[in-house]
């Protein structure tokens, strides 16, 4: 398993990205091989994230050729470019 950290800064208020996410929602549901995604606010006003959990390197890339992926920057109204991490995932505790 993958492990995908996306930290962004947007303009729009808390309460209007938040209502983007969830018009979204069905389309990422929809996405071959993610497992789950997290959306989170960090301490910093105006910076976001989602934390991806993806079956296969190869689902993942195929989510960043997508035209879902390269709608995020337009969609979320992000100011500068996004911080990326990518981790493989050794084991979970739970398997729930």
């Amino acid at each position: 398993m993958i492990l995908q950290i996306i930290k962004l800064k947007s303009n729009l208020p808390e309460e209007e990205l938040l209502g983007k996410a969830r018009e979204r929602e069905p389309q990422f549901k929809a996405i071959p091989g993610l497992i789950q995604k997290y959306y989170v606010k960090t301490k910093e006003p105006g910076l976001y994230g989602g934390i991806y959990v993806w079956d296969s390197p190869e689902s993942l890339q195929s989510f960043r050729n997508s035209d879902l992926a390269k709608s995020i920057p337009e969609a979320y109204e992000i100011v500068e470019a996004p911080n990326v991490e990518i981790m493989d995932i050794m084991f979970q505790l739970r398997n729930e």
